[in-house]
């Protein structure tokens, strides 16, 4: 006869973290695993030019992206997003700050920055290459232009939104400013901030592929436009999962990251949910 305390282990939350972390992931690669079986059975049912099989496309990722293509290409591209998104987000962050601090600053700049943040990103490009010329400079100047705007609009509004109580309170008990700034305004602005940088690394990474299709010879932007030019399809198709998987990777980094200094907001969802 079962007892109360086996079927709680019996059940959801009595499963193990491995038993758990095994269905997420099957939950994870389910839907993709049947997206390429039925595009393996199209592709043999009838093959198109344009969309050749998995297969095809695995070969030319092997051949293309493990090659002289990873040190010319690959990892150039990947170096000057990771700098990009990191001076994106250092920047969104330290400006939204002051901004949000100070009520006479937002109230000045709000009207700029809504013009700006009007302007489509790619549109900058040969204004930057004007400044510029055809630098990494200038690659680099163009994806923190177009990648750091949520990060700064999110950090606005968040130190914008700190419990007017809670400064008091810290007022009362004489904190100085740097401290509640610390261990007031920038923790309770972190979750649109954290909500802002997940955007950033989105925009970050388009922003790299679109300053690269334009008057260079290099990076991942520069050889899938080659490849789409020269119909090589397969090689095109393959550098298109790369970016997928880049994206994927980032995605992954971010929610570690995400989990562990959001660790308290989290802490406080589940106690509200349970």
């Amino acid at each position: 006869m079962s007892t109360p305390a086996d079927t709680m282990k019996s059940g959801p939350r009595g499963r193990s973290r491995g038993t758990r972390t095994v269905i997420a992931v099957l939950y994870a690669v389910a839907v993709p695993v049947v997206l390429i079986v039925a595009w393996l059975i199209w592709a043999g049912v009838s093959p198109q030019i344009f969309f050749p099989s998995p297969i095809a496309i695995a070969e030319a990722f092997v051949n293309t992206w493990l090659g002289p293509s990873l040190t010319n290409d690959v990892i150039p591209s990947l170096a000057r997003l990771g700098v990009a998104i990191v001076l994106a987000i250092t920047i969104g962050i330290a400006a939204g700050t002051v901004i949000g601090l100070t009520p006479w600053l937002r109230e000045l700049l709000e009207p700029v920055l809504e013009f700006f943040r009007a302007i489509p990103p790619p549109v900058l490009i040969p204004v930057f290459t004007l400044l510029m010329g055809i630098t990494t400079s200038m690659k680099l100047a163009v994806i923190v232009a177009g990648a750091f705007w949520p990060v700064l609009l999110n950090t606005i509004d968040g130190v914008r939104s700190t419990d007017s109580v809670m400064t008091e309170t810290a007022q009362s008990f004489r904190l100085t400013r740097a401290e509640r700034l610390r261990y007031l305004v920038l923790p309770s602005a972190a979750p649109r901030i954290m909500t802002g940088v997940r955007q950033t690394l989105s925009i970050a990474l388009i922003m790299m592929v679109i300053s690269e299709m334009f008057n260079t010879s290099s990076g991942l932007g520069y050889r899938i436009v080659y490849f789409q030019r020269n119909y090589l399809i397969a090689e095109m198709w393959s550098g298109i999962v790369l970016l997928g998987l880049v994206g994927v990777f980032l995605a992954a980094v971010f929610t570690f990251v995400e989990r562990r200094v959001l660790r308290w907001y989290h802490g406080i969802k589940e106690t509200e949910r349970a």
